[in-house]
């Protein structure tokens, strides 16, 4: 074999490298999947700014919308209770009407002696008045109005009205002693004041 025909050492390593001899060793679907991947980040990160305005608009109309949820939801429970209001104390003017006509049969009662009780046709006459007062009591805490019990309770000035003062060592200080005209509340609301007495310390002396 003479010198022409023996292989060189760029031959032996063309034999062992194929691909780094020339562009023909290469393979065409790796570098079609590299080109791809490349063209696919490039887009990526071009589309990123679009898909970060995209979620702050999303992001902004969620919190309108829940705001807008709440406000309807606060509306709603604000009408159900001004028409609850307005159901529970559409009566409040006829049930102060109604307070006059229980104070006047009250009124009536205590006209009346204990001796003239005796004579029968004044005891059914009490016994008439007391039935009616009792029937417009009933009415009326069947709408909500009920009468204050203030005789020996402490004086509240959300629920009295303190007329004057008695001297007395039977009751402590601030005590009401005397209801000079009953109070009342329709459905836990004040409707009317109770005016009272109310006890104090005698004076020293």
């Amino acid at each position: 074999m003479n010198d022409q025909e023996k292989p060189g050492r760029d031959d032996e390593n063309t034999r062992k490298f194929p691909e780094a001899a020339n562009d023909e060793g290469r393979d065409p679907a790796s570098d079609a999947t590299l080109d791809a991947l490349a063209e696919a980040l490039s887009g990526e990160a071009a589309a990123s700014p679009r898909i970060a305005e995209l979620e702050g608009q999303v992001d902004d109309l969620t919190d309108r919308l829940l705001r807008a949820a709440a406000e309807t939801e606060n509306v709603r429970r604000r009408s159900e209770k001004e028409r609850d209001d307005l159901r529970k104390y559409a009566v409040q003017k006829f049930a102060e009407d109604m307070l006059a006509v229980a104070d006047n049969l009250k009124r009536a009662l205590d006209a009346i002696p204990a001796e003239g009780r005796e004579d029968a046709a004044v005891k059914a006459l009490v016994e008439g008045v007391e039935l009616t007062g009792r029937e417009l009591s009933g009415a009326m805490e069947r709408h909500g109005i009920q009468r204050i019990e203030a005789a020996d309770q402490r004086f509240d000035p959300n629920l009295h009205q303190a007329v004057f003062e008695v001297e007395t060592a039977d009751a402590a200080p601030g005590t009401v002693v005397q209801v000079l005209r009953d109070g009342y509340t329709i459905h836990g609301r004040l409707l009317r004041a109770a005016m009272v007495g109310v006890a104090k310390a005698p004076a020293a002396g």
